[in-house]
């Protein structure tokens, strides 16, 4: 299954505020990617990455707020 994003694509990045999240959400940044939310519970009301991007405690008040329609996993 081949998995296609284009401009419309509103990407939810699971576990923004870690190590490895943090690291590759930045990369995609400077890629282009349109992150618009992110998410680690109990951490909801932050935002990360220099203020650039909005911090979730769940995946479903994410997409409520922000229409993300894509996440990425990072554990």
């Amino acid at each position: 299954m081949s998995i296609l994003i284009g401009r419309e694509t509103r990407l939810l990045v699971q576990g923004i505020t870690g190590r490895e999240g943090e690291f590759h959400s930045r990369q995609m940044l400077e890629y282009g990617t349109r992150i618009v939310a992110g998410m680690t519970p109990g951490k909801g009301g932050l935002h990360a990455l220099e203020n650039r991007v909005p911090v979730f405690d769940t995946v479903a008040e994410a997409v409520r707020q922000t229409g993300a329609n894509a996440s990425c996993i990072f554990v």
